[in-house]
């Protein structure tokens, strides 16, 4: 069996390597290192959520700050180095990623991120807004970051997220800051829990059954999908109230618009009129 490659690295990956693990590009400037925990606001009283720890450069300046630190390593020989850094509000979690629960009370996360997760991980964190997460400052790839706050917008769950949180790209990052430095640049992502929904979370599976229907024609006339769930004048309604002309593309709403459509949604078109789930 052919081995899988790193597209970030260029290299070959062990077949001892986790199925969600593709390389960590552990990040050894240590100015950069204190910017990011400086922006994320890290105090006494909070817990942190740390993603993929590497050597633990990130989570020694974290457990200076924090309360406690949940430092999640899958890499044995990483999980070692963790282990020797002298501070005891930290706790390892030696486990993939994508398999830990998150914690019960209120957290922050502050993670440099493995590259080929990045989109597992951010559904892991954002999909459910009724998680305890606060906010998050995440190092990613450059273009991931660019999709996530992109002003047009394809993936119904990017869209989905935009009801309950605000994404922001602080900042670019060299991949020469890196160790192995990967084949692109990355950017740090932050992500701040609204304090206003622009959907209440009681509505969030109306939201993405709407988002998935939706967005799987993004480039149709607003009319033509509205007219698929609503009734004639239910949909003239909608569509005045969004302000928007019936030519207008699917893609072209804004996350205001898809949170008008979600209330008009809940409260006019009756279940059996409601989009389907997709079948995976």
């Amino acid at each position: 069996m052919a081995k899988k490659v790193d597209k970030y690295l260029g290299k070959k990956m062990s077949r001892s390597e986790p199925p969600n693990f593709s390389g960590q590009h552990l990040m050894h400037n240590k100015r950069l290192i204190n910017e990011i925990v400086n922006k994320s606001q890290v105090s006494k009283q909070d817990l942190v959520l740390e993603l993929g720890a590497g050597e633990g450069a990130l989570t020694t300046i974290l457990s200076e700050k924090a309360r406690k630190v949940l430092a999640v390593e899958y890499d044995e020989k990483f999980v070692d180095k963790l282990e020797q850094i002298p501070a005891n509000n930290i706790k390892i979690i030696h486990n993939d990623i994508l398999r830990i629960s998150l914690p019960k009370e209120p957290f922050i996360v502050v993670s440099n991120i493995p590259y080929a997760i990045t989109t597992n991980i951010m559904k892991m964190l954002l999909n459910n807004p009724n998680n305890k997460l606060e906010r998050a400052f995440i190092v990613m790839e450059k273009g991931a970051s660019k999709r996530f706050t992109a002003s047009i917008v394809r993936d119904s769950y990017v869209m989905a997220w935009r009801m309950w949180f605000d994404l922001k790209v602080e900042r670019s990052i060299s991949r020469e800051c890196f160790s192995p430095p990967p084949k692109v640049d990355s950017a740090l992502l932050s992500i701040r829990r609204k304090k206003s929904p622009l959907v209440p979370y009681r509505n969030k599976n109306a939201l993405h059954l709407l988002l998935s229907f939706g967005l799987k024609y993004p480039n149709a006339p607003i009319e033509q999908i509205l007219k698929s769930i609503f009734t004639a004048p239910q949909a003239k309604k909608a569509r005045q109230a969004i302000k928007c002309e019936p030519e207008k593309t699917v893609k072209s709403l804004s996350a205001q618009q898809w949170a008008i459509l979600t209330e008009t949604l809940v409260r006019y078109a009756p279940r059996n009129k409601w989009p389907k789930q997709r079948k995976k």
